[in-house]
């Protein structure tokens, strides 16, 4: 159902999607009875408009979308209202840019960005974050699996940039792509030890729309400690550390602690929770 509070506020997508199903009308329908008002417009096109991947902003795509209201049986403008200003292009079209990411971890990543579309970085608001490692029975780090709720604060953010320091680590690891998500570029550098992956979601978002996606980074033979850099705040951050049963550590501590702060169960698992966290988080240990 259309209700008057959808038409006044929005989002334009879930307007269109509610007169659509009011409408009891198929997509193809639609396009049929637009091409009967001298408008050609396609399925996938509609079906991007109705869950937010893109929106009209094109002058044939406004005029479609006056006549699509008609079809719909909508108050004139009741749709196009709800776009508000056209989306920013060219550097207004990305906020901030790489700014963050090399004011963090400085200049040995700026030649790595290059060539990687770095916008979508800031248009995404990190909700939560949960990395969880697992450490050998000789006290090294081997795999950490990341898992992160996000949701777009623009249109079109569609990529996370993942940013990795070996931490003097004999070999570069493997970052291995999880649900909603695939690697598509990898640029490290073994002289700093520093590499960046481009990981790109399954679809772009809109402005408002969440996804949840995971990747792994295997292979790490990291001494000691796990350290994870946060550029941007993260509401809910979860770190858990798995150890070897048969070699749980004999300390353990936050890595900003100066004393030896936290305690493996059992089990071989020690965790810390953070909120609104930013800046450098992660543990360290003692075999």
């Amino acid at each position: 159902m259309v209700t008057p509070e959808l038409l006044a506020a929005g989002p334009f997508h879930e307007a269109l999607r509610a007169a659509i199903s009011a409408s009891g009308l198929a997509l193809d329908r639609i396009r049929y009875r637009l091409r009967l008002r001298d408008v050609s417009i396609s399925v996938p096109t509609l079906s991007n408009w109705q869950s937010g991947r893109r929106r009209p902003e094109r002058p044939e795509s406004l005029r479609a979308l006056a006549e699509l209201e008609a079809v719909l049986d909508l108050p004139p403008q009741a749709l196009r209202s709800l776009l508000g200003p056209p989306r920013p292009r060219g550097r207004a079209a990305h906020p901030k840019g790489p700014e963050a990411m090399l004011k963090a971890w400085g200049k040995p990543i700026e030649h790595l960005l290059a060539g990687i579309d770095t916008s979508s970085d800031g248009r995404l608001t990190r909700l939560s974050q949960h990395d969880r490692i697992e450490v050998d029975a000789g006290g090294r780090l081997v795999e950490v699996a990341n898992r992160q709720v996000l949701r777009a604060s623009h249109d079109g953010a569609d990529r996370w940039i993942l940013v990795w320091d070996t931490d003097g680590a004999a070999r570069m690891p493997e970052v291995v792509a999880g649900q909603h998500c695939v690697l598509r570029t990898l640029n490290t550098d073994d002289e700093t030890g520093m590499m960046v992956a481009e990981l790109v979601f399954d679809a772009p978002l809109a402005r408002g729309e969440t996804i949840i996606m995971e990747y792994r980074i295997v292979g790490t033979a990291q001494p000691d400690r796990f350290v994870r850099r946060l550029h941007r705040t993260t509401r809910d951050y979860v770190l858990e550390a798995r150890f070897d049963p048969a070699a749980v550590p004999a300390r353990c501590a936050r890595i900003s602690s100066p004393s030896w702060d936290l305690a493996a169960g059992p089990a071989g698992a020690v965790h810390l929770i953070e909120f609104n966290a930013t800046g450098t988080i992660g543990i360290r240990w003692m075999m």
